[in-house]
């Protein structure tokens, strides 16, 4: 199949769209809340009122407020209603065409929805996620024709190097950078690996991306692949995300049904195609070493670098990692240019971030922001406490809590590891006043503790030691040496640990310590209050 049938498929689809659509979130957050009870319920609804002719129900991705589902939105007023059930379709579909209900309708002149600039998500809530024709409506798979017919492999490199785009899973790492790598690596078997391992608590941007948006991930890896001269490659999501499954398998299917994978490409030269491969929820086989393994089918256990992935990946071939937000990125940075996406954000910070926004909040959803807007405009302005905000974490058990006092300091990678915190894949709970510091310390120690892999001493047992520790002064059963080991400790294990869990498993702690000392303090007993031990 060439560009001409796939423009008629979007040019179809155009058609059939219906003049009144009402667009319902059936992501996993509102699905949680009964939001396909919702959806079912106006689908029938229209069906009872013989509209079918001129309103339709149609199933999206995640409309972003999260906290407030079921949402549903309708066409073309845009009105967008929220806390919804399915007694409630009927005033849905009567509101659709334009009638006055009492449904709870959201402000969308709000900060939480103004302030947001969508690039990975542009799509989300627009697009039907199970259909390929809705997202070749929308301009989808253009990138990837410009970048094979329009484009040499290198200039596609090239495009994403002077865009500025890093790595949007926690280490910033220069993308076109890390492409370039792979592009120059010799041998005629590469790989591509969506890296969809996300398990940070709090952390739901990926998961949302890939449940309202497969095909942009589908694309951006193909470009990739034509990039760097890869020819498979592989989805790797953790199975607590089923949606997300089963939506990127169906779209893996549209696309090879239709010649957007597998070989020649849009009867070109380049061929491509991928695999879900299905990860069982360890948390450090988000490392890359690590996840490699996990594919191959073998242990997930990091090992020592170099070489890197890039030169050395799976099965010993030159294999590019990335994120899912990452390759989100890739279709419409291709589209628009590497200047359009460079004059976001800030000068080493480009383009947009994803962030789970959630916490002592009224508003908890999923957000999408310009680099370098201050933390404190989302706590205050899209977020709104709920009661007087603490402390801010970022960055999942890999960042830290970043204080009340410091909440002017622009988003940015850089900015944030000067506070001790870093960006991380985009979880940020906000924490108020009656949040015990020391408590949140333990608790992503705890977690860090059970996720360990185990094959390094200094995370292994420091990880233990350290949450022992967190748990007697937490407790009130430690002393100032119990203090001073901790901290110790948490150099120790952040200097010598094998792979990143270990390296930055201190950070929440660190991070406390630096911002709430008064609070471990505050919990000591003098050290002649320790009987001694036999």
């Amino acid at each position: 199949m060439d560009w001409e049938d796939l423009g008629r498929l979007a040019n179809e689809e155009l058609t059939r769209q219906k003049s009144i659509r009402l667009r319902c979130c059936t992501a996993t957050g509102c699905r949680a809340n009964g939001a396909e009870a919702v959806f079912k319920a106006v689908q029938q609804t229209i069906a009872d009122q013989n509209l079918g002719d001129r309103c339709e129900a149609v199933s999206v991705g995640c409309l972003g407020l999260c906290g407030a589902g079921p949402l549903v939105q309708c066409d073309p007023s845009d009105r967008l209603y929220s806390d919804l059930c399915p007694d409630q379709a009927a005033d849905l579909v009567a509101a659709a065409q334009g009638e006055t209900t009492d449904l709870p309708e959201v402000n969308q002149t709000q900060p939480f929805f103004s302030q947001q600039l969508k690039i990975v998500n542009r799509h989300s809530g627009l697009i039907d996620p199970d259909r390929l024709e809705s997202y070749l409506a929308a301009g989808g798979y253009r990138a990837l024709m410009h970048a094979i017919f329009d484009l040499t492999p290198a200039e596609v490199v090239e495009i994403i190097r002077l865009s500025g785009l890093r790595g949007r899973g926690g280490g910033g790492y220069p993308t076109g950078l890390k492409w370039a790598t792979v592009a120059k690596m010799p041998g005629d078997r590469k790989f591509v690996v969506c890296n969809g391992d996300e398990g940070d608590p709090g952390a739901f941007m990926d998961r949302s991306v890939l449940e309202s948006d497969p095909h942009q991930v589908i694309e951006g890896m193909a470009i990739a692949a034509y990039a760097v001269g890869a020819n498979f490659g592989y989805l790797y999501v953790r199975a607590e995300y089923p949606l997300a499954i089963a939506r990127l398998n169906q779209a893996i299917r549209q696309a090879r049904r239709h010649g957007l994978l597998g070989n020649s490409v849009l009867d070109s030269r380049f061929s491509f195609d991928l695999e879900v491969r299905i990860g069982a929820g360890a948390f450090v086989c988000g490392e890359e070493t690590a996840l490699i393994h996990s594919i191959q089918g073998e242990r997930g256990v990091p090992r020592v670098r170099p070489p890197y992935p890039a030169e050395s990946g799976l099965w010993g071939c030159p294999t590019l990692i990335n994120n899912v937000e990452t390759f989100a990125n890739i279709a419409p940075i291709v589209e628009q240019g590497a200047d359009w996406f460079a004059a976001i954000g800030t000068p080493t910070s480009k383009g947009t971030k994803v962030f789970a926004l959630t916490g002592k909040l009224r508003n908890n959803g999923l957000i999408e922001v310009p680099m370098g807007i201050p933390l404190r405009r989302i706590v205050d302005e899209m977020g709104i406490p709920e009661s007087p905000v603490k402390a801010v974490q970022t960055g999942g058990p890999s960042g830290g809590c970043i204080p009340l006092a410091q909440l002017d300091t622009p988003v940015d990678y850089d900015s944030l590891v000067q506070l001790g915190s870093m960006m991380g894949s985009g979880g940020m709970v906000v924490m108020d006043e009656h949040t015990d510091m020391v408590a949140i310390a333990r608790f992503y120690m705890e977690f860090c503790r059970s996720e360990s892999c185990g094959k390094c001493i200094p995370c292994r047992a420091g990880t233990v030691q350290l949450h022992e520790l967190l748990g007697a002064i937490a407790e009130g059963r430690a002393t100032a040496t119990d203090l001073q080991k901790l901290e110790n400790l948490c150099f120790l294990v952040k200097d010598t640990s094998l792979c990143g869990l270990g390296i930055s498993a201190p950070n929440p702690v660190l991070s406390t310590l630096r911002w709430f000392r008064h609070e471990y303090e505050s919990r000591l007993i003098p050290d002649r209050a320790i009987a001694p031990t036999r």
